[in-house]
């Protein structure tokens, strides 16, 4: 069995003396994993990085077996985003969350959002909202999307300011209002509107939330620290510069 393809490396672990077994979010074949020979080298070792874009050749005598990677790199973003903590936060939340992501099933749009992310990552007044963006994709994807569309309780289309977090559904100013302090706040960016430092920390409660409930906490699993640090970064610090 071959196939080949491109991919973002999510995670790597060394095997026995030389090798890697490597995970990556793949274009046409989602989240895949595969041994690499010699992985641990001084060759190979700035390749397999997280966030670092490789072509991969896989093989395996059976579809179901681990299989091995041939890979050639094709955008190393890992070097230049290490020496950035925010940055470092954002690209650790990607690749931890994309782990979630059932093995071997494609998801082509979120790859070609989380693609976005990395090559806008020195732009640090637009990552940061198109990873909110993909973490509501990541939740669309698994069958928990938010309805963002139109008001829970009216149908109205306009004026969206609230979330539900029981139903993941817009509310309108007019029926929120009065449940403000229970409600989310729909950033202006996932609205339509522009976004701003406050909007960014509003999205990530949102989506942090949601994450939590349906695709961390049936698993029993804790947030990712790097998407925790990331969130908190963006409720407590000054403005990011354009």
């Amino acid at each position: 069995m071959e196939w080949k393809d491109e991919g973002i490396i999510l995670a790597v672990r060394n095997h026995a003396e030389t090798s890697a077994i490597v995970e990556l979010l793949t274009a046409d074949h989602g989240r895949a994993m595969g041994l690499v020979r010699g992985g641990r080298s001084r060759k190979l070792r700035p390749v397999l990085q997280p966030g670092n874009h490789i072509e991969v050749t896989w093989r395996a005598r059976l579809e179901d077996h681990l299989g091995q990677f041939a890979v050639e790199p094709l955008a190393l973003h890992a070097g230049s985003i290490m020496a950035n903590r925010l940055r470092l936060s954002g690209l650790g939340s990607l690749v931890a969350l994309a782990q979630l992501l059932p093995e071997r099933e494609p998801h082509p749009k979120l790859y070609a959002a989380a693609q976005l992310i990395l090559n806008a990552f020195e732009a640090d007044h637009i990552w940061p909202s198109l990873l909110v963006r993909w973490e509501m994709g990541l939740l669309d994807e698994l069958g928990f999307g938010l309805d963002l569309s139109k008001c829970a309780a009216t149908g109205v289309t306009d004026d969206l300011v609230y979330v539900s977090p029981k139903s993941g559904k817009a509310v309108c100013r007019a029926s929120g209002l009065p449940y403000a302090a229970k409600l989310f706040h729909l950033p202006g960016f996932l609205g339509g509107g522009a976004s701003a430092q406050h909007d960014i920390a509003e999205g990530f409660k949102l989506t942090g939330y949601f994450i939590e409930r349906h695709l961390l906490g049936p698993r029993q699993i804790d947030m990712p620290q790097q998407r925790a640090y990331l969130q908190d970064w963006f409720l407590k610090s000054p403005v990011v510069a354009a």
